[in-house]
């Protein structure tokens, strides 16, 4: 019998490739013969680079970079496992979590240090790119990131802006002579579910700003900036990212990729599981266990069980959900997409306990789920 372990991470517990050692471990405690294959997927968002390199068998290079107020630190690209595929997080070198709650401005924050990770990986000669998109402190548009790369933004006068949000109210003229030319000759997918457009009402600076520190004041500037930014990339590419589909991601970054790296966006979780073959993986599977920390009415919009499900539905297999916990008011309109559901979380076990002895829990869990299908199964 073959087991694909496909989960996500358990938030504040368990990395995905752990949460998918806890369930082998339950099943071999049960039938040490069962043939499991250890799956550990993400998203898109935060944790993507690990469960891809994880599941690939591939490596993390670390590298020196600017964080987003411009200070050195080190910063991970993801090599999977076929040796020619980089996964970068936008977070690595540009995320929130690298800041204090008191440090997060998106006024001055920059993703000047992503576009240095990407230069790095160019300079190592990996031209095949997924950008996972979430967790991003800036709301630049992205153009600190082509500021690493050679772009230049200049005012009126021929000066050229400072790096950060704020500074784009300025940007009069694009010069785009010095751009890295090996971007031309490589591929980018964005691995993203955010739909938001680059300005407005849900644009990047309105729907996004507030959480990276931005006050109302500055959500108006910040939006007629990348406004402004807007308009000369149109002039100088013939694209419009005001309204573009997912161009507000990452503080606008989806716009600058869009309009500078000829990339596509597909959601997160289908770019991880075409990563990693996932569906070669499942052909001949007798079954498929997945799982995240909380399984809530946003796992249907796409997150990573969702995702998983419908590759079991395509190929009829069988396919168990086992989460930190469940929100009991989904549960029905999960049913559709599960044949069982559980949760670590019960009457006897808190939150708290489930976060702090997951691993546990969570190999317990399965072990029991696993005893009781393969009973149900044969009719015992």
């Amino acid at each position: 019998m073959k087991v694909i372990l496909a989960p996500d991470s358990f938030k504040g517990s368990l990395t995905a490739l752990e949460a998918a050692k806890a369930m082998a471990t339950g099943i071999h405690e049960f039938d040490s013969f069962i043939h499991t294959v250890l799956l550990p997927v993400a998203d898109g968002g935060e944790g993507t680079m690990k469960s891809l390199v994880d599941a690939t068998n591939g490596k993390i290079v670390y590298v020196d970079v600017q964080d987003p107020l411009g200070r050195p630190i080190k910063a991970g690209y993801g090599v999977l496992g076929d040796g020619e595929t980089c996964i970068i997080e936008f977070a690595e070198a540009s995320g929130l979590m690298l800041l204090t709650a008191s440090e997060r401005n998106p006024m001055e924050a920059s993703s000047f240090g992503t576009g240095e990770v990407i230069k790095h990986a160019l300079n190592d000669r990996y031209r095949k790119f997924i950008i996972g998109l979430g967790g991003s402190a800036t709301n630049d548009g992205g153009a600190g990131m082509l500021q690493a790369l050679g772009m230049r933004f200049l005012d009126i006068a021929g000066m050229e802006l400072p790096i950060g949000g704020e500074g784009l109210f300025n940007l009069q003229r694009i010069d785009n002579s010095n751009f890295d030319k090996r971007i031309a000759s490589s591929e980018f997918i964005l691995a993203c579910d955010v739909k938001n457009p680059f300005v407005g009402s849900t644009g990047a600076s309105a729907v996004f700003g507030p959480q990276k520190g931005a006050s109302s004041e500055m959500v108006k500037l910040l939006d007629r900036s990348l406004t402004q930014f807007a308009d000369i990339v149109e002039k100088l590419t013939g694209i419009s990212l005001h309204s573009k589909k997912g161009a507000g991601a990452a503080g606008g970054a989806g716009g600058a990729f869009q309009a500078f790296f000829g990339c596509t966006m597909s959601q997160g979780i289908d770019v991880v599981l075409n990563a990693i073959s996932f569906d070669a993986h499942v052909k001949s599977a007798n079954l498929i266990l997945t799982g995240e920390g909380k399984t809530d009415v946003q796992t249907l919009s796409g997150k990573t069980p969702f995702g998983v499900a419908k590759v079991a539905h395509r190929e009829s297999i069988p396919i168990i959900l086992i989460s930190g916990a469940v929100d009991e008011e989904c549960r029905e309109s999960l049913m559709s997409m599960f044949d069982e559901i559980h949760a670590l979380t019960d009457d006897s076990v808190s939150s708290e306990e489930a976060i702090e002895h997951a691993f546990h829990l969570l190999q317990k869990k399965t072990k029991v789920v696993f005893e009781d299908y393969i009973k149900n199964r044969i009719g015992v």
